[in-house]
């Protein structure tokens, strides 16, 4: 299991293709081959334009993301490929999460689409209104995401 500690992971252009498998869930309607890049409202917290773009090397942190996203469009998980470096999302690891068990990291490299988880299942109704309410409360507390 990788340390606590940030870390950046380099995409090679020689690696063994889907060696590991990422996941970025949104409601953004994508196609295969399309990039995900920094630049455009973020999907959480204040809505500014992004710094970082996220992915996940788990599902259900994909899942996650998806079911929080802003937005009126449905809810997608694409595989992507990240095209840099990647580091682990402070949000999830550190002091909250040691050991990144989500697998959750970031980016300010674009991510290309590789494909799209089109069978899944999300949480419950009321697993999603618990996290919305308990992400409410801490934005009502002052506490802001650490990628603004």
């Amino acid at each position: 299991m990788p340390s606590n500690k940030s870390h950046n992971k380099a995409y090679s252009p020689g690696a063994q293709p889907f060696a590991q498998t990422y996941f970025h869930g949104t409601k953004a309607d994508l196609s295969v081959g399309d990039y995900i890049q920094v630049g455009f409202s973020s999907n959480y917290g204040h809505r500014k334009e992004a710094k970082y773009i996220f992915l996940s090397a788990t599902l259900d942190a994909a899942i996650w993301g998806a079911e929080l996203a802003a937005g009126e469009g449905r809810e997608r998980i694409y595989l992507v490929e990240p095209t840099g470096s990647i580091e682990d999302d402070p949000d999830l690891t550190d002091k909250k999460f040691p050991g990144n068990p989500t697998q959750s990291f970031r980016s300010t490299e674009p991510f290309r689409i590789v494909g799209e988880v089109t069978v899944w299942r999300g949480h419950s109704e009321e697993q999603v209104a618990a996290m919305k309410a308990a992400l409410e409360k801490l934005k009502q507390q002052g506490i802001n995401s650490l990628n603004e």
